[in-house]
């Protein structure tokens, strides 16, 4: 598997959390369970993607910018993650934070495959395509074990 294929298979996951985590009502085990699980996916994913994709692209002139771009948005959905954090499960505040959330990490998902990957594509060789899949894999395996 490429980095983009990896990346593509956690994205759909990161997908199908986000639309259960929004249909959950109230100060329920349901919701606090989807949105730890939500939490720490992104978390996750954040932080290997930064090494396995950004820290390579940030090599490149043309393709320094997106980097710079996406980590920020990365930092936006930590702040998000703070806020749901901090707000009551059972209020309506909470719903509208979780539906910004699903917006939020939903657009940077598509951003990223309609835009990063050919980006990246562009400027990475095939073997460090497959090299990079690796390094993402053994992230995301060694922080769900922790």
């Amino acid at each position: 598997m490429t980095l983009f294929e990896e990346l593509r298979d956690d994205h759909d996951t990161q997908r199908t959390l986000l639309d259960l985590l929004v249909k959950t009502q109230g100060n329920s085990e349901g919701r606090d369970e989807l949105f730890q699980k939500v939490k720490t996916e992104l978390q996750h994913h954040a932080a290997a993607e930064e090494r396995a994709l950004y820290v390579p692209m940030m090599e490149h002139d043309s393709t320094q910018e997106k980097a710079r771009h996406s980590i920020a948005e990365h930092h936006e959905i930590d702040e998000l993650i703070e806020t749901l954090e901090s707000t009551d499960y059972s209020s309506s505040s909470w719903v509208a934070s979780a539906q910004k959330l699903q917006h939020l990490v939903t657009h940077h998902l598509d951003e990223e495959e309609q835009e990063m990957f050919q980006a990246a594509g562009r400027v990475l060789s095939d073997s460090q395509k497959k090299e990079l899949a690796g390094v993402y894999r053994k992230e995301m395996d060694a922080k769900r074990k922790n």
